[in-house]
């Protein structure tokens, strides 16, 4: 029989405590009970984490490329360090976007 907990240790005591039929196979056999052991990761569950850092990403590119375009065009003078800061933050945010949208290698 599998146990899931979650990814952290204070919920690994809680569950040993709560639970004889865990404690029972440990005293058995605490190897085979730790494998029996199944740890949830939020990363796996929240795809709203993902959702959320996708959407911050994508709207801090969008802002800082129209922020750019703004400044091309308007007849303002900008100091050129700073298009080359705001180039950098929206290549960084576009790599982050491309590491998190990219497929994961599979677990074997």
């Amino acid at each position: 029989m599998k146990t899931t907990i979650e990814n952290t240790f204070d919920d690994f005591k809680t569950a040993l405590n709560n639970n004889p039929a865990l404690q029972e196979q440990f005293r058995e056999n605490p190897v085979k009970a730790a494998e029996n052991l199944v740890t949830t990761n939020p990363k796996d569950t929240d795809y709203w984490i993902y959702r959320i850092i996708v959407i911050a990403l994508g709207l801090a590119v969008l802002g800082i490329i129209t922020g750019l375009i703004l400044i091309t065009l308007s007849n303002l003078r900008f100091d050129t360090q700073l298009i080359t800061i705001f180039t950098a933050i929206s290549s960084g945010a576009i790599g982050a976007l491309a590491g998190l949208l990219a497929p994961s290698p599979s677990k074997q």
